[in-house]
């Protein structure tokens, strides 16, 4: 069975949440008038409709791959996120930020390779 489909959409996935996550951050740091406001804008219903759609995704995903995989392919979020805090709202990445996404990224070359 080739996998590489499957592997591609929960990675798809796990970009589109990546992003889904920033549009609820830029919600969260702008003022809101109320209670209704802060939750029935555009920034966050298009964020909950992506991660509604990467539950989608995800379903795809695991008919062809394992949990595992599946586990270790997720953990590339955290690699997503650090680029979009950086990126967008200007987080500071220090050494132990770089040093823990080397980790990351070496976990994954290492199950990619003799997982």
């Amino acid at each position: 069975m080739e996998i590489l489909p499957y592997a591609g959409s929960l990675l798809l996935g796990v970009f589109l949440a990546s992003i889904a996550q920033a549009m609820l951050k830029y919600a969260a740091r702008r003022r809101q008038g109320s209670w209704f406001r802060m939750y029935w804008n555009p920034w966050v219903i298009g964020a909950y409709i992506i991660l509604f759609g990467t539950t989608f995704l995800a379903i795809y995903a695991y008919r062809g791959i394992s949990l595992s995989m599946g586990a270790v392919l997720e953990s590339t979020s955290y690699i997503y996120v650090t680029f979009w805090g950086y990126r967008l709202f200007r987080e500071k990445v220090n050494r132990r930020k770089i040093l823990a996404l080397c980790l990351i990224v070496s976990g994954i070359a290492v199950f990619s390779l003799w997982g």
